[in-house]
């Protein structure tokens, strides 16, 4: 089983209770898909400032993203952060629901943990399809 943790840092964008379960089936579906059955990921709800902050801090970059991954180990996979700010804003952009974004970026920040990247199109074409596939089977589709 994939344990894991959610601190809500924000207040911008309400969120249901439904959120825990939401990661929590992400987590597993992706582990199974990739062949894991156990590990623990930490993932933190915050506000355009703070993932700018970390950004700037661990990145270089100073502007808000939409999700940040600091990968651990097989045990403890990392933490996520994810900016539920620019994940509305994203939502709407994209016309679906905060639910499907926020899924998306939780698994997003999951196959970075498990040493996926995006720096190349093949990386890129393996990581999004793995992505879908998992979106695709919990119903999140766009």
């Amino acid at each position: 089983m994939i344990r894991i943790e959610i601190n809500n840092k924000q207040d911008l964008v309400e969120l249901d209770n439904n959120i825990y379960k939401l990661f929590q089936e992400i987590a597993e579906r992706t582990s199974q898909i990739e062949g894991y059955n156990q590990g623990e990921i930490s993932f933190a709800l915050v506000d355009n400032k703070i993932i700018r902050e970390l950004n700037k801090k661990y990145r270089n970059n100073d502007q808000a993203t939409d999700v940040l991954s600091f990968p651990m180990d097989e045990e403890i996979w990392g933490d996520i952060i994810i900016s539920t700010e620019r994940a509305a804003a994203q939502a709407k952009e994209y016309g679906h629901s905060l639910k499907r974004e926020l899924g998306y970026l939780a698994v997003h920040g999951i196959m970075h943990l498990l040493g996926y990247d995006h720096k190349t199109p093949g990386e890129k074409a393996e990581m999004r399809y793995k992505e879908e596939r998992v979106l695709s089977e919990l119903n999140l589709q766009r």
